[in-house]
């Protein structure tokens, strides 16, 4: 195939009149996809409201009617289900795709073989994508970035577009989106493809969310002073503290649950939220029972391999047998993971990952400040744990029986109605509820931006901004 022939392709599948930047991706993409060498990374910058994902869309329609390999990657399930939502086929994890664990039981994962020849790989929200390796990362040296390159381009003709929005936060603990430097991706030693979108293409004049999602972003990139939030939009609001459980109560109508997401600053202030929507909407006067919406707190590994991530989110379908060992509180429950497919099927490496899992839960992480587990907790309850192994005199043995006891390896949670923006990120909701917390002059930062700009691209339908200051706001 020629270059024209593929690009009038993607085209004909892209369903609007593209840009002169599009023009140019697509372009670079035929490029890409027909040259000879596989030594090359495509890396696609985009910020909210310029099309990526309708050209990504476009051009995985193309390549499936092709019959050309194509896998869909995302850091996390929730962004790998609106990755696939919008390319209209399946999205996995980059994680569950790239790692197996080293021995059953064993809380360690390795990087695994790649075994699929000539496959496009593209990953989407590769802003989270970290390469700090961390101490105590499970996950092979704490290096994703560095392992998901490795994993790609170890099998022949396998290819790589990463794509993600630099206006977003950085992965936790990181100044900079590795995967979206030139120079982090120059020291793999194979050329990088570089292709930016910076035209907003939707009705920013009547999208609240993108008016001001594209004032925040063109702050950093030194074109003005923080702005005010502009409310004269349907789809922007202030929601007066008087008037939030009113708000809410209708997002929950309108959307559901799992339409409605309000994001802190903090996971105390997260833990604030939760207590009140699940007592004052919800009606909920128990700790925890059917129909809650959770999020699991730590990564899981279940039965060797499917991973249960970090993050997901789950409706808590049954509850029983509570109980308390150890120190800690226990239950037995019956969890529907909803940020997974309707038929949990990987079509990539065929596999079936299930979407209802039954599963013994940690009760005492729904509250707690930290985002899991302490390393202290940790400790104390292996410790405890390893009291119920007395004839294991092995310690390789008792690490293992430790390892693989249901109680230590509990899944932990948290509510789900009220997150953080890291954790947010990648996701999309309906409607969206932002706080800010108590915001001083000298916190008004390139981070604060970010943050701000990440959570407000959550929304796809409505933001409401609580509580918002007079003097940050603006109604033109």
């Amino acid at each position: 195939m020629i270059s024209e022939d593929l690009k009038g392709l993607i085209r004909e599948n892209f369903m609007h009149i593209p840009t002169k930047e599009q023009e140019y991706v697509m372009d670079l993409w035929c490029s890409f996809l027909l040259g000879r060498s596989d030594e090359s990374i495509f890396l696609l910058k985009g910020y909210a409201g310029t099309g990526k994902t309708s050209l990504v869309g476009a051009l995985v329609k193309t390549l499936r009617m092709l019959k050309q390999r194509v896998v869909l990657l995302a850091p996390t399930g929730r962004a790998a289900k609106v990755m696939g939502g919008y390319a209209g086929t399946y999205a996995g994890t980059i994680h569950r795709h790239i790692y197996r664990q080293k021995t059953f039981g064993e809380e360690r994962f390795t990087a695994a073989p790649n075994l699929k020849e000539n496959t496009l790989y593209i990953v989407d929200e590769a802003s989270m994508i970290s390469n700090d390796g961390l101490s105590g990362s499970v996950f092979g040296d704490g290096r994703l970035l560095d392992d998901l390159v490795h994993f790609v381009y170890s099998c022949s003709g396998c290819r790589l577009i990463l794509i993600g929005d630099t206006a977003q936060l950085p992965p936790v603990g990181e100044l900079h989106s590795p995967a979206l430097e030139i120079s982090e991706l120059d020291g793999y030693g194979m050329e990088v493809i570089e292709a930016r979108l910076t035209q907003v293409v939707r009705q920013v004049d009547s999208s609240g969310i993108l008016w001001n999602a594209t004032r925040l972003r063109e702050c950093l990139t030194g074109k003005g002073h923080i702005p005010r939030i502009r409310v004269s939009f349907p789809d922007v609001c202030v929601a007066p503290g008087n008037e939030l459980i009113e708000n809410l109560e209708q997002s929950y109508r309108r959307t559901g649950k799992e339409g409605t997401i309000v994001i802190t600053r903090s996971n105390k202030r997260a833990n604030i939220y939760n207590m009140g929507i699940r007592n004052r909407i919800l009606d909920y006067d128990c700790e925890l029972g059917g129909g809650d919406m959770v999020m699991v707190a730590k990564n899981k590994y279940m039965n060797g391999k499917d991973l249960i991530a970090n993050g997901e989110m789950a409706i808590v379908q049954r509850l029983h047998n509570e109980r308390e060992l150890y120190g800690f509180r226990f239950a037995d429950a019956t969890l529907k993971l909803i940020d997974r497919t309707d038929s949990g099927e990987d079509e990539n490496n065929n596999q079936e990952f299930p979407t209802e899992l039954d599963t013994v839960v940690l009760l005492d992480t729904l509250h707690s400040e930290a985002p899991a587990l302490t390393r202290e907790q940790q400790q104390t309850l292996f410790l405890k744990v390893c009291e119920d192994y007395p004839e294991l005199r092995n310690k390789r043995d008792l690490f293992k029986a430790v390892k693989e006891d249901r109680h230590y390896g509990a899944l932990q949670i948290k509510y789900a109605y009220a997150i953080t923006c890291h954790k947010a990120q990648g996701g999309q909701w309906e409607d969206v509820y932002i706080d800010q917390g108590y915001i001083t002059e000298d916190m008004l930062t390139e981070d604060y931006i970010r943050w701000l700009y990440t959570a407000i691209t959550r929304a796809t339908g409505h933001v409401y901004f609580i509580n918002w200051p007079e003097e940050q706001t603006e109604d033109i």
